[in-house]
């Protein structure tokens, strides 16, 4: 069976509205977040960082690009992927967008560690921005950890 045909063999089940609505909500202020760190990468503007003095630090250190894309970029990406597939997932009441999105936040959850990881031991700094990412991509993986959790065949979670 292809992935198209079990797709569309699928039941089709919503997420419960708190957890389809909060991870929507999550992804989209992690989309915001993202992209303001590009735009400053590419429009070469400081950074306001009035909490943590490391922003500057962190978004200028050789970590802060893969070649010449910003991680930030990389991103935004990841959180607008997600906030579209849970949207399609939303608007069609079909499980794969939104087991997709939930496969994808394991990935985003992967490299949020190893950003944190980075700013805490190697470069010695902390980015307000880049710690608020990774808060996104940590609760984005909760709830798809609990997405998937509701999706599995004999399984509920609270509605």
């Amino acid at each position: 069976m292809t992935i198209l045909e079990q797709q569309s063999s699928e039941p089709s089940r919503k997420l419960p509205k708190w957890l389809g609505w909060g991870m929507i909500a999550v992804s989209f202020l992690g989309f915001l977040d993202a992209s303001y760190l590009t735009a400053t990468h590419y429009l070469g503007n400081e950074i306001a960082c009035s909490i943590l003095k490391g922003c500057e630090t962190v978004t200028t250190s050789s970590y802060a690009t893969w070649g010449p894309i910003p991680v930030a970029l990389l991103g935004a990406i990841y959180y607008l992927t997600v906030l579209v597939l849970l949207i399609a997932h939303w608007d069609t009441g079909r499980q794969f967008p939104a087991k997709l999105a939930a496969y994808l936040t394991v990935g985003g959850f992967l490299f949020s560690l190893w950003f944190v990881y980075l700013q805490i031991w190697v470069i010695g700094a902390i980015c307000i921005y880049c710690m608020a990412s990774a808060i996104s991509s940590s609760l984005l993986f909760i709830g798809g950890m609990s997405a998937l959790a509701y999706f599995r065949p004999g399984r509920s979670v609270i509605s």
